[in-house]
């Protein structure tokens, strides 16, 4: 993984608006620090600012085709507010917080804060491509992975093995659904081994899951 040095413009506000558009006293900011007083305005800001930013991107409006390059995919996935229990679960589970679009989602930010959001991005792509059967769009999402996080000339370049960079390099010459698979398992355990852990320790987790706890032992 090779981390951008350069600061990412990626403003981090406060969430001074509830949706419904009234004024929140002691509103938390969405920051890696616990900031408000009610844990579940910790809660409920994550999850907001994570759909206000969907929003702004353009995600209600339309799908990208096939032709477009997969940086797009830095849009977040559309997801529910969890449940206590899935909250829960990410914590001793890294495989099941990947399997959930908000886990996935709550990760992505953590991610940014670390300058590696890019190991993410790679492995939703694989996973967009996997579930393609038409060849030439097959074609055109494995070109565009390459130049996106496997070319050494791309700022997003993630971290790979000599191995497996010269399987991809061959498999491009017939590019198919599952060419990624090595280099989407070995950047899925760097994930799981290098940076979930931290993840865990960070604050806006440890908020989350405290107000989680704490709600399922009022119930």
């Amino acid at each position: 993984m090779r981390k951008r040095q350069q600061a990412q413009n990626e403003e981090i506000s406060t969430v001074s608006q509830a949706p419904g558009g009234n004024q929140r006293p002691n509103t938390c900011c969405f920051c890696w620090c616990c900031c408000c007083s009610c844990s579940w305005y910790v809660m409920q800001s994550i999850w907001y600012h994570i759909r206000r930013r969907n929003e702004e991107r353009g995600e209600h409006a339309g799908r990208p085709t096939h032709t477009t390059k997969m940086e797009n995919i830095q849009v977040e996935e559309e997801s529910q507010i969890p449940t206590a229990e899935e909250i829960l679960s990410w914590s001793h589970n890294f495989d099941k917080m990947m399997s959930s679009p908000a886990g996935r989602n709550l990760f992505r930010e953590f991610l940014r804060t670390e300058y590696s959001e890019e190991n993410l991005l790679f492995w939703l792509a694989c996973e967009d491509l996997k579930n393609e059967q038409n060849k030439k769009i097959v074609e055109d999402k494995a070109r565009n992975i390459y130049e996106d996080y496997i070319s050494i000339l791309s700022p997003k370049e993630v971290s790979l093995d000599s191995r497996v960079r010269e399987v991809i390099n061959r498999n491009l010459l017939d590019p198919t659904p599952h060419m990624y698979e090595d280099a989407q398992l070995q950047i899925y355990t760097l994930m799981h081994r290098d940076s979930f852990p931290r993840f865990l320790n960070s604050q806006v987790f440890k908020s989350l899951l405290e107000n989680t706890e704490g709600s399922i032992s009022e119930s």
